[in-house]
């Protein structure tokens, strides 16, 4: 397994707070050479699986998320989630608890005839599934663009601020909140959406790059994005095993709480370092986070000690086995 010095940890934070900084500038930041940088970069996307990757947020793109709990015989649990990890509608595959149960989310239409079809006729006449559970998400109070905090450690408040005030792609709104972005909501058109595709493989591609996979020119392209990311209509985010920055145990938490006080709950939740995600949901449990400790123990602490609310009423958790897919990634190997 690749091992994460310092500059590696500044590089992965430097690229959350932009995506496409110039190695240049991340060079100037880091305090190394421009070579470096380009270097560690390109060891950390062939060996560590380092991805920086846009997308939509759901209110540009129109659709809405369901996080789908899928129980399934273990012997088919494996091809049902690749199965599930190689469709474009689905992004964070799981496989949790003991191997039978396979978590998605999926991203719907909002309406029409197939606005549902995967989630009420192809899922469950899939073979091997036993039961089916969907829960859809209403609001995010931590992940996607809200980075977890276990990868944003490295810089300091001083080379954050170069980093925004000195690209000259980070020259528009911060949009790392843009999921929630209400009055930033842009629905995309087809020339957005073609430019997302190639975004959505890899969000560092020069503007030259873009053109050719998007049949314009650079300049409208810089012009584009631009607008997009004032508008509030992508993020970016970036996708690294947690394994790497010292992760041993990875849970989902599904909690129920007592609606009055669901939104505090969850506020306080999106503080926790060791959280990645935490949103509100339908369904029987009405909060979700995602968990990643250094070890069980670690894991024990957190549950016991740090939420351990009245307000909290009940929480499964479900260790998570193996990630099949990521935000697009996928991780079939």
């Amino acid at each position: 397994m690749v091992v994460l010095d310092e500059l590696d940890r500044g590089l992965i934070h430097a690229l959350h707070v932009d995506a496409r900084a110039p190695f240049t500038l991340v060079a100037e930041v880091l305090g190394c050479s421009t070579q470096t940088v380009v270097r560690r970069y390109r060891r950390l996307y062939a060996q560590a699986g380092l991805r920086v990757v846009a997308l939509p947020t759901p209110r540009s793109s129109g659709t809405n998320q369901w996080f789908v709990r899928l129980t399934a015989a273990t012997r088919s649990a494996h091809d049902i989630a690749t199965a599930l990890a190689r469709r474009p509608d689905t992004s964070w595959v799981r496989l949790t608890s003991g191997g039978t149960e396979i978590v998605a989310i999926i991203h719907t239409p909002p309406a029409g005839a197939d606005a549902h079809a995967l989630l009420l006729r192809d899922i469950p006449r899939t073979a091997g599934i036993t039961a089916v559970s969907a829960h859809q998400l209403l609001h995010m109070y931590l992940g996607g663009p809200t980075a977890w905090r276990g990868r944003i450690g490295a810089l300091d408040a001083d080379q954050e601020a170069r980093l925004r005030t000195e690209s000259p792609a980070a020259d528009g709104p911060d949009t790392r909140n843009a999921a929630d972005a209400g009055a930033a909501a842009h629905l995309l058109k087809d020339a957005d959406r073609r430019l997302l595709s190639a975004l959505r493989e890899d969000a560092r591609l020069s503007y030259a790059e873009l053109a050719a996979a998007t049949g314009t020119t650079a300049s409208t392209v810089a012009r584009r994005l631009a607008e997009l990311r004032a508008r509030g209509a992508l993020f970016f985010d970036i996708d690294i095993d947690p394994a790497l920055l010292g992760v041993t145990v990875s849970a989902l938490l599904w909690m129920e709480v007592a609606p009055a006080h669901l939104d505090t709950v969850a506020t306080e939740l999106a503080r926790h370092e060791e959280l990645a995600v935490v949103a509100a949901t339908t369904g029987p449990t009405n909060l979700v986070a995602h968990a990643l400790c250094g070890d069980a123990a670690a894991l024990h602490h957190y549950l016991t000690r740090r939420v351990a609310w009245d307000a909290v009423t009940r929480i499964e958790t479900a260790p998570v086995l193996r990630t099949y897919k990521a935000a697009t990634t996928l991780r079939l190997g």
